[in-house]
């Protein structure tokens, strides 16, 4: 079993086709959508973790290009530099995927980094720098 975090950038004619359907159908793939922008007469944007047999994979991706879809990698990454982290708990909330939590018990927070799906929403909220992106 295969697995990749993508980038797939959509242009607009191409906003209306069930794209992720035929992965699924087609390539036999599991499709999760992590992070979606898709805009009527606009470039459309979705960040997906597919995991599949590793040809299934290729083949997929070689469809997307060909199709016209712009893959890339998602080579960016949160980072939680727990040294400069003071537990202040204002990156929890914006967090859509519960990378970052809280432990009740302790009052500390904890950064699940399989779980972020880079969507840089704690980044604002930390003053303390405790939170960068890496490419």
């Amino acid at each position: 079993m295969s697995k990749r975090k993508v980038v797939l950038n959509f242009p607009p004619h191409l906003i209306d086709q069930p794209i992720t359907y035929r992965l699924i159908r087609d390539f036999d793939l599991i499709v999760n959508i992590l992070r979606a922008r898709i805009t009527p007469n606009e470039w459309g944007r979705m960040v997906v973790d597919i995991n599949g047999n590793g040809e299934n994979l290729e083949k997929a991706l070689a469809y997307l290009t060909e199709i016209g879809v712009v893959v890339e990698p998602l080579d960016k990454e949160v980072r939680w530099l727990e040294d400069r982290c003071i537990q202040c708990t204002a990156c929890i909330a914006p967090c859509p995927t519960q990378a970052l939590t809280v432990d009740r018990a302790t009052m500390t927070v904890d950064f699940h980094r399989e779980r972020c799906i880079a969507c840089e929403l704690c980044l604002p909220v930390c003053a303390y720098g405790a939170m960068e992106m890496t490419f």
